[in-house]
């Protein structure tokens, strides 16, 4: 079950949490390896509003399987994307709609804190790969949020991220379903670009962290926010740093 009521979010989710294509360039660099060319079609497990699977087909020519449990997200999706690579069906990550040795690789973007039972799902996304294919998590990881602009405003939010699966606990159950961890890095992205863009997403709170602190936490991360801005720093991009966990 996820954390947010997704089908509340839905609309503002875009406007909220999307990147630019090119904000999301050092994502695509990142994943070129592991995705481009690939004959199979590429698993996108909690696909949301259909960010990343509307952009893998251009980027890497290939097909794509959102996977979304919120009707609500994959209208969104639907709404967003006109590439008939992609397809978007109902299902979550331990029950995906794909028969098995059907996929060449496994996406999993900002979602594995919504998982309930990882071994499980760990177990399902092996059921649908091929052998040898790549699971590419991207997340921010407990202990390693020091690149998010996010938590510089927000600190209490960090203790929201120290809830979600650690990388450790992500080899462990995809371990015990017959994958290795084969790499760890922190991968760039241009969030906004400017403080005062960052400022006006972030109060819409469409974001599990900021949905699990309280609201008198909340509004001091704006007014931090607010001084940050009034000081002078609303000029240039907001760039973060998240997580990128390959395993096979």
């Amino acid at each position: 079950m996820a954390r947010i009521d997704y089908a509340k979010i839905a609309r503002d989710y875009a406007q909220a949490r999307g990147l630019t294509e090119e904000g999301l360039a050092g994502w695509r660099e990142a994943v070129r390896p592991y995705l481009a060319g690939l004959a199979l079609p590429v698993v996108d497990v909690g696909s949301g509003a259909g960010q990343f699977a509307a952009l893998f087909p251009s980027w890497f020519g290939v097909q794509v399987v959102g996977v979304e449990p919120s009707a609500a997200m994959r209208a969104e999706a639907v709404a967003n994307t006109s590439d008939a690579r992609v397809t978007y069906l109902h299902g979550d990550a331990q029950h995906l709609p794909r028969a098995d040795l059907s996929a060449g690789a496994a996406w999993i973007s900002t979602v594995i804190h919504h998982i309930p039972n990882l071994p499980a799902a760990a177990a399902e996304i092996r059921r649908v790969l091929t052998p040898g294919a790549p699971v590419l998590i991207r997340s921010a990881f407990p202990g390693r949020t020091g690149g998010v602009s996010l938590f510089r405003f927000f600190p209490e939010a960090e203790s929201v991220v120290g809830t979600f699966p650690s990388i450790e606990q992500v080899e462990q159950d995809f371990g015990a379903a017959g994958f290795r961890l084969e790499r760890v890095e922190p991968v760039v992205q241009v969030t906004t670009q400017s403080l005062r863009e960052f400022r006006t997403r972030v109060a819409l709170r469409a974001d599990t962290t900021l949905r699990g602190i309280t609201d008198e936490a909340f509004a001091a991360g704006l007014a931090r926010l607010d001084t940050a801005i009034l000081g002078g720093e609303s000029e240039g991009p907001v760039i973060d740093l998240l997580g990128l966990v390959v395993l096979r």
